[in-house]
């Protein structure tokens, strides 16, 4: 199968209390609440029952908690990116603070798997123009690409891309790789991950990839853990932070499973390489 057909599943491996930007300390629940472990066990089963690569986004925090994580990730496959250390909003970190992180994170990850992360994600997607010295650190430290601006309203990018393209900049180039978005007369709707990905309905979604996919692009969605254990916990937050962090109580895994039936999923590391080689 072709470059041009296939797509990328993306995990920020994150547990069901990170969540950030609520105006309030939220404490690390006891070890016994921990559930991305068993969520994490349920999608790479999921994956493997299909044949299927993903992008594992890893929170070094997490990384540090539960060392077998990543290495049961790699085990099976896929590849390991950097989601930052602490969950914290980009916008929230000096320059030096965010380079502390990244290189934590990273350093366990080696330490962990022997594989170095090429990819970046920022919690809740708190990557923008503001923050342009980020993207800087990203390629001062060698990293190919990054997956934080999400072209829609109030976070990411609302005005910028759909699809991939590529960042120039002293002499190095990272590739920013947006996540799906579905065009509306409302604008863009989240549709490739999240509370979108299991609210709107499932032919808008396959729609929305068979549009990229005949324009030559490829459908990038996204998933966190417990989007595949709605009985999970959740935080009390005010109503719409609770919408917007967990949605409804649907279980993700059958329309992954329906989408697994039709497209084929690579990791983004794999795309970039291709994109590296023709470009």
């Amino acid at each position: 199968m072709s470059l041009l057909t296939r797509n990328v599943l993306t995990i920020d491996v994150e547990d069901w209390y990170h969540v950030c930007g609520s105006g309030r300390a939220i404490p690390v629940p006891s070890r016994e609440s921990w559930r991305v472990r068993s969520n994490l066990e349920r999608i790479l089963a999921l994956l493997g029952e299909h044949g299927h690569r993903a992008t594992f986004f890893m929170l070094g925090s997490v990384a540090e908690n539960d060392p077998a994580l990543a290495p049961m990730i790699c085990s099976a496959g896929h590849e390991i990116a950097s989601h930052g250390y602490s969950h914290c909003l980009v916008t929230d970190l000096t320059p030096q603070q965010f380079r502390d992180e990244l290189l934590l994170t990273e350093r366990l990850i080696v330490d962990q798997t022997g594989l170095r992360p090429c990819g970046y994600r920022a919690p809740q997607w708190s990557l923008s123009e503001q923050t342009g010295w980020a993207f800087d650190i990203l390629r001062e430290h060698g990293y190919l690409y990054d997956s934080s601006l999400n072209p829609l309203p109030f976070v990411g990018n609302s005005c910028g891309s759909r699809t991939a393209y590529r960042l120039e900049g002293e002499g190095t180039v990272l590739w920013e790789i947006p996540p799906m978005v579905t065009r509306s007369w409302i604008g863009n709707l989240p549709t490739g991950g999240g509370w979108g990905f299991r609210f709107f309905p499932f032919r808008m979604i396959n729609k929305t990839i068979e549009e990229l996919n005949r324009s030559h692009h490829p459908a990038v969605l996204y998933l966190h853990p417990r989007e595949v254990d709605p009985a999970g916990p959740r935080i009390d937050l005010p109503p719409l932070k609770r919408f917007v962090s967990y949605g409804t109580r649907t279980d993700a895994a059958p329309r992954l499973s329906e989408l697994f039936r039709r497209y084929r999923f690579i990791t983004l590391k794999e795309l970039v390489y291709e994109w590296q080689h023709v470009s």
